[in-house]
């Protein structure tokens, strides 16, 4: 649905879809393969059973029955992992079972008892999510993450699907926003720059984009982003010379 062999060559890691709002077993084992070629870690990137409507759509579904279909596809993703020679590294659902689990601590419990069914995989989900607490009880890694390309509310939440403010579709304000993921991670940022609250800026470990994206414009976007980091990382390490002259300069001051 995207240009994904470019982008496997930009990117670390990568979601793949396990067959329920995307994807086949075909595919699943020959991204799974292309990702191994590019020594690019593979997460199992799961969805309510949606394949005509792509995940977007809330199902109801009882416990059993998402832990059930959980397993069902992160285990059809682990065995192409280990087919292609890889291991699997990380789950990060989809859609609205995002949103679902990320929300609902018992959803999120269900969701993550399919998984350690498989393997004590690494969850991705957003900081201070019911997701992510219920994963560290579970004793499972976890990781933070934002995305470039889709848009915040005021309290840190992705802007639902079909709503105005959804998608960031511009790759000018993409870039912008990638830069300003990298150099302000810590409170400094604002809603209104990437939809991140304070308190959740603080624990971003992953920054994402869609699959939908040219490869040029994601290394493009990975270039500045590495280009601002150097440079926000040269001017704390000004700052901090700054500082250890001033307190010198103050010690010596004293003594006299």
């Amino acid at each position: 649905m995207g240009d994904d062999e470019a982008l496997l060559d930009v990117v670390t890691s990568a979601n793949v879809a396990c067959g329920f709002h995307a994807g086949d077993p075909v595919t699943m084992l020959r991204t799974c393969r292309a990702a191994a070629a590019h020594d690019v870690t593979v997460g199992a990137h799961p969805s309510y059973p949606d394949l005509v409507g792509f995940g977007p759509r809330h199902l109801e579904m009882s416990a059993d029955e998402l832990t059930a279909v959980t397993v069902y596809q992160v285990g059809a993703l682990d065995a192409c992992c280990r087919a292609a020679g890889m291991r699997l590294a990380y789950v990060k659902p989809h859609g609205a079972l995002y949103h679902d689990v990320s929300c609902d601590a018992a959803l999120a419990r269900a969701f993550l008892l399919g998984v350690v069914e498989v393997a004590p995989l690494a969850v991705l989900g957003p900081a201070g999510s019911e997701l992510l607490i219920a994963a560290a009880e579970l004793g499972l890694r976890t990781a933070s993450e934002v995305f470039a390309d889709r848009g915040y509310r005021p309290d840190g939440s992705l802007v639902p699907r079909g709503e105005s403010g959804a998608i960031v579709d511009d790759a000018d304000a993409v870039a912008e926003r990638v830069v300003a993921m990298v150099t302000r991670p810590y409170g400094r940022s604002t809603a209104r720059s990437y939809g991140s609250s304070p308190t959740r800026s603080a624990s971003i470990r992953t920054r994402r984009v869609r699959s939908r994206w040219p490869g040029g414009c994601a290394r493009r976007w990975r270039a500045k982003a590495s280009s601002s980091a150097r440079s926000h990382e040269a001017a704390a390490e000004r700052r901090a010379r700054g500082t250890r002259r001033a307190r010198r300069s103050g010690r010596g001051a004293g003594a006299g």
